[in-house]
């Protein structure tokens, strides 16, 4: 995936710059596909969406190559990345092509789904794809939350929060 080099502010539309301020979490969102392939992401756009029952949605780039695997039914885990985190950030931003074993060389273990819950998280979410929706370039996905993991104690939780400069684009 190419980006554009980011303009500076003062030459952005206001419509960008705002919409850019939204803060979102960030989060790696593991998924597997078909004959026990699986793929993790780097995934922003992740939102509480319902109380009862525990809900979040999840908007994912149509252009990833497995977009397809993101149907009602598929499990997912999000793993929460801490804030100054110095390993998946990285390690998932660069994104992987579909021979590439995403998890390569992070250390993981299997949640209830099979898929890994990353040890340098500082939390993860198990659930599963509950329904979607196109919303222009992404899908965005309904997941109903079926189990948590503190891999860390919650009361020293302190969330990678992620704002962009441009609400344009990545």
């Amino acid at each position: 995936m190419t980006s554009e080099v980011p303009k500076p502010l003062t030459e952005l539309p206001v419509l960008a710059q705002v919409l850019g301020r939204i803060p979102s979490g960030v989060f790696i969102l593991a998924v597997a596909g078909p004959a026990g392939r699986r793929t993790g992401l780097l995934a922003s756009w992740v939102q509480q969406a319902s109380f009862a029952p525990p809900q979040v949605t999840i908007a994912v780039n149509k252009s990833r190559w497995f977009i397809d695997w993101l149907t009602p039914g598929t499990s997912v885990v999000l793993n929460q990345v801490q804030k100054g985190d110095p390993i998946l950030f990285r390690h998932f931003g660069k994104g992987f092509d579909p021979e590439s074993d995403a998890f390569d060389g992070v250390e993981s273990h299997p949640g209830e789904s099979g898929l890994p819950i990353l040890s340098a998280a500082m939390a993860a979410l198990e659930g599963t794809v509950t329904s979607c929706m196109e919303a222009g370039d992404h899908r965005i996905l309904l997941v109903t939350l079926t189990t948590a993991h503190a891999i860390r104690p919650p009361a020293e939780f302190d969330p990678f929060v992620h704002v962009r400069k441009n609400g344009l684009n990545y």
